[in-house]
């Protein structure tokens, strides 16, 4: 029986790569050969701006965003509305509404969803610093921008409760969003019509 080509670099760059969003052993292959057909104009540059990233990339100690500073460069903009404080599940969440440029108030990133089945409880989110956030600032508003999704939902409304306590409004994102759907997914119009039309939780 003919032996199975193999070399173990790209074998082990193909798995790499696999194991990114949207990539699956045959696109991650096709990758990696687009990559080495292109050494000097992609690939040495994508190897050298990765380490750099690693190196310098840091998460805000206070909203969870990714920036090169810790606090954010969100977090430093005196313009922004400290009165109002947006929840979302992801950093990707974050860059949709930025992007969107309806919101001017600051943020709190999660770092995922409640989940039973894949074992996500409430200590392996950042909803403690949430609830301190909320009461510690001069945050009148939090804005639940989770996805519509089961998971999303049931973390809005564990969230919801934890906020009790605090001296705060608690709305939620409104029309717009389509059940089921994910917020890094959304256009900025569908984002914007969901936000401006926020309901009290």
């Amino acid at each position: 029986m003919r032996r199975k080509y193999s070399n173990e670099e790209i074998d082990k760059l193909i798995l790499l790569i696999s194991k990114l969003p949207g990539y699956g052993p045959k696109s991650a292959s096709r990758a990696v050969l687009h990559l080495l057909k292109r050494k000097d104009q992609l690939m040495v540059p994508l190897s050298e701006s990765l380490l750099s990233a690693s190196k310098n990339i840091l998460t805000c100690e206070n909203c969870g965003n990714i920036d090169l500073v810790s606090p954010c460069t969100l977090c430093s903009e005196s313009q922004r509305d400290q009165s109002q404080l947006c929840v979302v599940e992801d950093v990707a969440d974050l860059w949709a509404l930025e992007k969107s440029e309806i919101y001017s108030g600051t943020y709190h990133v999660l770092g995922g969803t409640l989940s039973a089945i894949n074992g996500i409880g409430p200590d392996d989110l950042k909803i403690r610093k949430l609830v301190e956030r909320a009461k510690a600032e001069n945050v009148t508003e939090v804005i639940l921008a989770l996805s519509p999704t089961v998971d999303g939902q049931t973390t809005s409304h564990y969230v919801a409760d934890c906020l009790k306590e605090s001296d705060v409004i608690v709305s939620r994102l409104g029309q717009g969003l389509p059940i089921g759907g994910e917020l890094d997914y959304m256009d900025e119009g569908t984002l914007a019509a969901a936000l401006s039309s926020r309901q009290k939780v």
